[in-house]
């Protein structure tokens, strides 16, 4: 009788031990299937280039999921692609500010994509298992054919393809490498019949192009000088320079938790407020964190 109880009560005992074992490594969902996955939780880490423009874009993404109650860590300043990257891929770092045509090349250094929305396909499905592109901002940080307000005003000039109707000669200032890029003197003469003769001005461009020495300037879109100076980006309707449109990367398992607070900010981020923002940066000196605050409150994005 009292062996028969013992062993009685060590079945019971083994078959409760079992049954917390298997509770300890099961989901918590006491619904879901094998093969289902808790959402990632924990505090969202926001990356940025050691750069002030994409410091500045982090920190406003950084702020708006603050604001609406996310847990946010900064980890600002990293370098280059090849250094963050890798933390990206390995979900250490959950948000990024990129730029989709020289991210793509990053991936696909074949690819003949230029056109901003064929830019931003690709990539989506270029970019490695595990991350995925939220939506592109209409701001951008990328080469382009730049003149004067004056020139402009003078010319009648709204695009790159307007320059065919100026019967002067032109010459085009940039860096050296300007004369062997596909965009460059030779990319103008094949996509829009424009001759123009090519003058190395290196770190001057500006400058040259304020003393008109130079026509028509090769400058970032997003150059704070393009505010300060009054100067004119020309579009390009044929494409000849690559797309390079802010977009934010993000963790998969963490994009549909991100998206409608940092979709939201894509959509006001804007080349002229991104000019903005870096005159702010640069000329006037401010914290990145005090552009974010009175930014995102200026566009109604925080309450």
């Amino acid at each position: 009788m009292h062996s028969t109880r013992l062993l009685r009560t060590g079945a019971i005992l083994t078959t409760a031990l079992a049954a917390a074992a298997l509770a300890g490594c099961s989901s918590s969902d006491p619904l879901a299937t094998p093969d289902e996955e808790e959402p990632s939780t924990g505090a969202i880490v926001v990356g940025s280039q050691a750069y002030y423009s994409n410091e500045t874009i982090a920190e406003i993404y950084a702020q708006a999921l603050e604001d609406a109650g996310l847990e946010v860590e900064r980890q600002f300043n990293i370098g280059q692609r090849d250094a963050y990257m890798p933390q990206l891929e390995s979900g250490e770092i959950t948000l990024f500010p990129e730029y989709t045509g020289n991210l793509l090349q990053y991936f696909d250094d074949a690819t003949t994509a230029r056109a901003a929305d064929d830019v931003y396909a690709e990539l989506q499905h270029a970019l490695p298992d595990g991350l995925t592109a939220l939506e592109q901002a209409s701001a951008s940080d990328q080469d382009s054919y730049t003149v004067t307000r004056a020139f402009a005003d003078e010319h009648d000039l709204t695009s790159i393809a307007d320059l065919a109707d100026i019967a002067d000669p032109l010459t085009l200032g940039g860096p050296p490498e300007l004369a062997e890029r596909p965009y460059g003197p030779d990319g103008l003469a094949s996509v829009y019949g424009i001759d123009v003769e090519f003058s190395a001005t290196g770190d001057t461009t500006v400058e040259d192009l304020l003393a008109g020495t130079i026509d028509v300037a090769n400058v970032f879109t997003a150059d704070p000088r393009i505010q300060t100076d009054d100067l004119v980006v020309l579009d390009d309707p044929e494409s000849l320079i690559l797309a390079s449109n802010v977009v934010p990367i993000a963790d998969a398992d963490r994009a549909d938790e991100l998206a409608p607070v940092i979709d939201a900010v894509s959509e006001k981020l804007t080349p002229e407020s991104l000019v903005a923002l870096n005159v702010e940066s640069q000329v006037d000196e401010e914290s990145p964190a005090d552009i974010a605050a009175a930014w995102l409150a200026d566009n109604g994005l925080t309450g």
